[in-house]
């Protein structure tokens, strides 16, 4: 089990958020900058994944996103108004509130990681797909070879600081088989 997120980073971390994106609906601002300034209710907030099976969240996207601008869930039922959502939160402070923020890049957002929390309404046969499986193997893929791409790169660039020809030679062999491999693979476009 995870150790619980203080509200201090919580807030931090809205702050940051709310300096850094542009979110979809004016309202979401509100709501957010709400919760910073309620310490109480920023208490039982928790930052989540799939928060559409949550009792009671919030799902909301920045202008960068493709997703749907915002979505209150309560009880299983859905609205899109977030005036209904800003109520619910005024009056029922001490319920738990979980948060889903829709923004490029969010998983590989190191200060949304530092908040994030485990879903606990999951349900158990949620699972990743085959198709989800390829998608990060490929993802995976391309990831290591931008960095042995780079790496070579920045290598072939001394080999010509040092005037080393052998060394250079090597390096863009290297990188020649790198390529070549590269191209061999399929892509996230393929699919």
């Amino acid at each position: 089990m995870q150790a619980p997120v203080s509200v201090k980073d919580k807030s931090e971390f809205l702050k940051w958020f709310l300096n850094n994106y542009q979110l979809k609906k004016r309202e979401s601002v509100w709501i957010l900058n709400y919760l910073i300034n309620h310490q109480d209710i920023l208490e039982h907030v928790h930052f989540v994944h799939d928060a559409k099976f949550c009792l009671r969240s919030v799902i909301m996207t920045t202008q960068c996103s493709k997703e749907v601008p915002f979505r209150f869930y309560k009880n299983h039922l859905v609205t899109t108004d977030a005036e209904k959502a800003f109520h619910d939160i005024r009056l029922n402070q001490q319920e738990s509130l979980y948060i889903q923020l829709n923004f490029t890049n969010a998983n590989q957002n190191h200060m949304y990681a530092a908040v994030l929390e485990e879903n606990p309404f999951v349900p158990d046969d949620y699972v990743i797909t085959q198709q989800d499986k390829e998608n990060a193997a490929i993802l995976l893929e391309n990831s290591l070879y931008e960095f042995k791409r780079n790496q070579l790169l920045k290598q072939i660039d001394q080999s010509l600081d040092e005037q080393n020809r052998e060394e250079f030679n090597r390096l863009v062999h290297a990188l020649q088989i790198l390529e070549e491999n590269m191209l061999n693979q399929p892509s996230l476009q393929e699919q």
